[in-house]
């Protein structure tokens, strides 16, 4: 579990095949911050622009560690697959604050940023989630972009699918890898918990 709160900045610095077809995953070396690997063993759980990834090796002194992902991972995701900056997240500890809200790691969908511009002190970002998405979007919700826990201020249902409007303090984009996305930008989404939990029990509910 995490709490989508990013504790480090990272880069994608190399992206090795695992195999010659379209089967076969990935395997990603990704460069941190100083000190990052201090507390990581093999085996532990990193998020990588939300999506959850198993730490499969690691070199503390050189500040690298690598993750394999899978054919139907890098299906699902974005950004996972190309050289660039990516928002590391380590798993939540049972004595951590919960300082955002309760993320699984798990994408439920890929949307794209439809405006992404600084208004006054702060930013606004626009994305535009799948259809598919738009009944777990709510305004004042939660909602994990790239992995940061962010707040839905606005949402506009269309044919297309939800856009919501949220706005980033300065603190967030200087400190987060959504600094460097742009209109067309392809983003992780992952909804939140609890409204999942709930149209379950709604629609099971329903069909009893």
């Amino acid at each position: 579990m995490f709490t989508g709160i990013i504790t480090g900045i990272g880069r994608i610095t190399n992206v090795q095949p695992l195999g010659e077809t379209a089967t076969h995953g990935k395997r990603l070396t990704i460069t941190c911050p100083p000190g990052y690997l201090d507390d990581v063993g093999l085996g532990d759980s990193i998020a990588l622009n939300g999506a959850c990834m198993t730490v499969t090796s690691f070199d503390a002194a050189q500040n690298q560690f690598t993750i394999d992902i899978s054919a139907e991972s890098l299906n699902k995701t974005a950004g996972l697959d190309q050289l660039g900056t990516v928002n590391l997240e380590k798993a939540l500890r049972a004595h951590d604050r919960l300082g955002g809200h309760i993320v699984s790691g798990h994408v439920d969908g890929i949307g794209h940023v439809t405006y992404f511009a600084e208004i006054g002190e702060s930013w606004q970002l626009r994305v535009m989630a799948p259809p598919a998405l738009a009944k777990y979007l709510a305004y004042k919700g939660s909602i994990t972009v790239n992995g940061v826990s962010l707040t839905v201020n606005q949402i506009q249902d269309s044919a297309e699918g939800c856009e919501m409007s949220i706005n980033l303090i300065p603190h967030t984009v200087q400190n987060t890898a959504l600094g460097t996305l742009k209109v067309g930008s392809r983003v992780n989404l992952e909804i939140d918990l609890i409204a999942r939990y709930c149209e379950r029990m709604l629609s099971s509910h329903n069909t009893v």
